[in-house]
């Protein structure tokens, strides 16, 4: 079967899954016991099978996939969203990783700002990443996004201050309103503690994401709805 590019999303009233060869789709173990133990799916039911890269086809539950259809593809979402947060304790970044994915960010960089107060060792933060990009990967499938979005290494406040366009996050920033379309590709949210004066010098341009002063989490996900709202 052939690819087609005339629907323009997966079918919302069935489950989404993503599987490494569309051609030959094999659900992964933890995958085939949410749909057959969770949503409780029986052999022939149909669902939705994706590869993170756009693609996607209709399928039916077997031992592997039954495919069902053509395969879909999509372009990339334009322009792409990049939201970077500082490391805060806990299980707040599983949440914020989770809920940008939901919004529809493209890219996620989790960071280390200067008054960041979460310092792990190579091996905590392998973990971590490892357990964000598996998040992302269950969120995108249950908010139907056929593409992946991108969950970066833990990166210096140096290496995204350097990215052209790149704007902070600050509460005496720009209204989103006055970006109209030029609002930034790459925003970064800062810790708890907030920007240092350095930190300030170094990012020149600063969105305003609301008239309260927000949890670090919190300012993540309304950064995110902003910018998705202006694609």
């Amino acid at each position: 079967m052939g690819e087609t590019g005339d629907v323009l999303a997966p079918d919302r009233r069935l489950p989404f899954v993503f599987v490494d060869d569309l051609e030959v789709p094999v659900l992964s173990a933890d995958d085939r016991h949410h749909l057959e133990r969770v949503l409780r799916l029986r052999s022939g039911d149909a669902l939705t099978a994706g590869d993170g890269a756009g693609r996607f086809r209709p399928t039916r539950l077997a031992d592997p996939l039954v495919i069902d259809g053509d395969i879909v593809a999509l372009a990339a979402p334009s322009p792409a969203i990049t939201v970077a947060f500082a490391l805060t304790k806990g299980d707040k970044p599983e949440l914020v990783v989770q809920k940008l994915v939901e919004i529809g960010v493209d890219r996620i960089v989790p960071f280390v700002a200067e008054r960041t107060v979460v310092r792990w060792d190579d091996t905590k933060v392998t973990r971590n990443v490892q357990r964000w990009r598996a998040i992302a990967r269950e969120a995108a499938a249950q908010a139907h996004r056929p593409h992946l979005a991108e969950v970066a290494d833990v990166t210096s406040f140096g290496e995204l201050a350097a990215r052209p366009g790149a704007a902070l996050a600050h509460p005496e920033g720009t209204e989103a309103a006055d970006w109209g379309d030029a609002f930034p590709a790459t925003v970064l949210v800062g810790p708890e503690g907030g920007w240092s004066p350095e930190e300030e010098l170094a990012v020149p341009s600063w969105v305003r994401v609301g008239p309260h002063i927000l949890r670090a989490e919190t300012a993540a996900l309304v950064v995110a709805t902003l910018a998705v709202s202006k694609r």
